[in-house]
């Protein structure tokens, strides 16, 4: 489990008036770094959460109070939530929250569902529901058959139209992005408050000098397109190392050629060098906040991104790295061959980095908390 409970005192709201809800609780990413944030914030604050697969998540998770719905019970939901996608908006629509004077969700699915008849509902909106939103790039993706895309459209359809109806019972919506700012605005019909993700730049520091590798710090899966980088760096010719695990690994090692290097998952204590020594972080795939180009550069190096997304609010054109806008190998790899790692600051990486700090995020919270819902 992170440090994220050190920093600034938490809000004025005592644990006891306010729920925590979350999508589910198998697996980690951005989503359970903000809710460790936010259990620091509100210590013994409940967590609402659909199923909790104790031994794959953090042993400190065994300390919270955290209650799951009747889908905790379902065969092989830990490994294998996708399946029960239907089951989420029941599950959530069910819980009547209403002995709490504020409910807030910290949703990327359908965790925003949840009955409030009383409490302020603040929704911390990691993105409306993808592949609800966005379904023929999702199955796109994950490469589904055309038949089964036939077959799931009225589902889809379906769980639009209660996404949208959910989102109106929200009394205030947090986005953590532009991008996620827009797709709320178009979606939902709603305005929102943008409050960026939390990120422990305490951790990282600029090295004295680096390596000649570039990185990528990353799930390996379709959305990420690792394989647009994987493209680039074959035609370059430069080392390019890969952290991160996958279902996508074998397939994308098939296509790397001799300078790129997989190294798999790599515990968290050793990312800060990992990241201070490298030329260049790469993102190629887009992004509805990402926390890895912040990372490096709070430990000072520059970041070569897809322009779009959630890098477009992380990254500073010029001054901490530069963007490429056609999300092939070639655009990257001129982007790469164009960009001058050595003429960035590292020093402006990190003061760039430090915008997105947790004691920054716990004060945005609380300050908007205050100011919505009152002491």
């Amino acid at each position: 489990m992170s440090t994220k409970g050190q920093g600034p005192p938490a809000p004025s709201h005592s644990a006891d008036g306010v729920a925590l809800v979350h999508d589910w609780l198998n697996q980690m990413g951005g989503a359970e770094d903000v809710l460790e944030t936010l259990t620091s914030m509100y210590r013994g604050a409940p967590i609402y959460t659909s199923m909790y697969w104790r031994q794959g998540m953090p042993a400190g998770y065994q300390e919270w109070d955290i209650r799951t719905t009747w889908m905790d019970a379902l065969p092989g939901i830990y490994r294998h939530h996708q399946p029960y996608l239907p089951f989420y908006p029941v599950a959530f629509g069910g819980l009547h929250l209403s002995g709490h004077d504020l409910v807030l969700s910290n949703k990327s699915g359908f965790c925003h569902g949840v009955r409030t008849d009383g409490p302020v509902h603040v929704c911390y909106c990691l993105a409306p529901t993808r592949y609800v939103w966005d379904f023929d790039a999702y199955a796109a993706r994950e490469r589904l058959p055309r038949g089964l895309k036939v077959m799931l459209r009225p589902l889809i359809s379906s769980l639009r139209r209660w996404d949208y109806r959910a989102a109106q019972r929200v009394d205030h919506f947090i986005a953590i992005s532009r991008e996620i700012q827009d797709r709320i605005r178009r979606f939902y019909g709603r305005d929102s408050t943008i409050i960026h993700p939390p990120v422990e730049t305490r951790r990282f520091r600029p090295a004295a000098d680096h390596d000649d590798y570039y990185l990528i710090v990353s799930r390996l899966i379709p959305y990420k397109r690792i394989d647009v980088a994987i493209r680039a760096f074959n035609e370059l010719g430069r080392p390019l190392v890969i952290a991160g695990a996958g279902r996508d690994r074998e397939s994308l090692e098939a296509l790397a050629g001799p300078t790129i290097t997989f190294l798999g998952y790599v515990p968290d204590d050793d990312l800060p060098q990992l990241f201070a020594r490298c030329r260049a972080y790469v993102l190629p795939g887009v992004e509805d906040f990402c926390i890895a180009p912040v990372q490096a550069q709070a430990a000072g190096r520059p970041v070569i991104a897809y322009g779009a997304g959630g890098t477009l609010d992380t990254v500073i054109e010029g001054d901490t790295g530069r963007f490429f806008y056609q999300q092939t190998s070639e655009a990257l790899a001129d982007c790469v061959r164009a960009f001058d790692a050595d003429a960035v600051d590292p020093h402006a990486c990190r003061a760039s980095a430090e915008r997105f700090d947790v004691a920054v995020f716990r004060e945005r919270l609380s300050r908007f908390i205050e100011e919505r819902v009152g002491g």
